[in-house]
């Protein structure tokens, strides 16, 4: 990140370069390095498992809800608590309501590729991880839109409706296709075997195209970043507020109904992240790449990083707690993991010793 804003500082004009090289809003080399990033999480992908995590609509109900139903709003009271009230007196009031635009249209973006890379990162599910996100790809083409202009209270604001489709294409559907003839490359060639080498080879290129595609978006906004130090710090706060709230509401609802941690894990960092991209896109095409909009989204991707990875951590440490907790579940209750209604739990054959909260969910069943 530093040299990225470092080079977008000194050298501006390696920014307006990078912007050549777009399409419909969409950086080719960012695309090329979010490929880098995503292909080996997609290489992964069992679609027998992926078939399975169908049959379980539990994480799916529980990470959309957030997504549109709880994220957009919570941004927009927290952010709107700091710019028009707490920051009153430091902030002049037209560039607070740029700010607050900005994060409004951060906050109502669910990310829909770089959740790849936290999904490998805390050995999530994968079959899961890609549904979430078609099912993310669809909603936010319905919902975006009426959910910013109620949000933003504004008659009208231009989508670019191309940069979203294009998105879906460039770091979904054409990185998916390619794995899956190189999957079955690789089982007709040489077997499992086979394939667990080739996926060996592609992870180590996963952290390099993140560390890469940093680079590059903060060459974008380097000058901008190096000359408002104050206000970077500032938008930071709400927006790295939220993003805690955020996954610690998802982790919780998660955990209260035995959600397995191969699934819960990824499902609390998708709720929790943002399709950063798109909402710079927008930021740029309404209100201007100088515009306080474009830093608030700027900073997001300052907030969202470091941030995702410590929760990537906090994922792990949590994780044999939540294993445990999957455990301790009674296995004819699992259908309480996808909301369903558990009519009746058979008791355990022997006592055994489990947290207060088990026992009374068990003989609410």
């Amino acid at each position: 990140m530093a040299t990225g804003s470092l080079i977008g500082y000194f050298a501006p004009a390696s920014g307006v370069e990078l912007k050549k090289a777009e399409l419909y809003g969409i950086s080719i080399p960012i695309a090329v390095l979010l490929w880098v990033m995503i292909f080996p999480m997609l290489l992964q992908i069992d679609f027998v498992a992926f078939m399975s995590a169908a049959k379980n609509p539990g994480p799916i109900i529980l990470t959309t809800t957030v997504n549109f139903g709880i994220q957009p709003f919570l941004m927009y009271v927290i952010a709107m608590v700091f710019f028009r009230y707490i920051y009153a007196s430091i902030i002049p009031s037209d560039l607070a309501n740029e700010y607050l635009a900005g994060c409004i249209l951060l906050g109502g973006a669910p990310c829909t590729a770089m959740v790849f890379v936290w999904s490998l990162l805390v050995g999530g599910n994968a079959g899961y991880t890609l549904m979430q996100v078609a099912v993310n790809d669809v909603l936010v083409l319905v919902l975006y839109l009426p959910t910013m202009l109620l949000l933003l209270n504004a008659s009208s604001i231009p989508i670019p409706y191309e940069t979203i489709a294009l998105s879906v294409v460039l770091f979904i559907v054409a990185p998916l296709i390619l794995s899956i003839i190189v999957r079955q490359l690789s089982l007709k060639n040489g077997g499992q075997d086979r394939l667990n080498k080739t996926i060996e080879t592609f992870k180590p290129v996963t952290t390099a195209g993140l560390l890469a595609t940093l680079v590059l978006i903060f060459i974008y906004q380097g000058r901008t970043i190096g000359n408002k130090p104050l206000h970077i710090l500032l938008i930071a706060v709400p927006q790295t507020i939220q993003t805690i709230a955020i996954f610690a509401l998802t982790y919780f609802l998660g955990f209260s109904v035995c959600m397995d941690s191969k699934i819960l894990a990824p499902a609390a960092l998708i709720s929790t992240s943002n399709f950063f991209e798109l909402a710079v896109a927008i930021a740029i095409s309404v209100y201007g790449a100088d515009s306080g909009a474009s830093l608030a989204t700027v900073v997001g991707v300052l907030v969202e990083v470091p941030t995702m990875l410590v929760l990537v951590r906090v994922c792990k440490y949590l994780e044999p707690w939540t294993k445990q907790r999957g455990l301790d579940c009674d296995s004819k209750c699992k259908s309480l993991r996808d909301f369903a209604t558990c009519k009746q739990c058979a008791a355990p054959a022997e006592p055994v010793e489990t947290p207060g909260s088990v026992l009374e969910l068990v003989e609410k069943c």
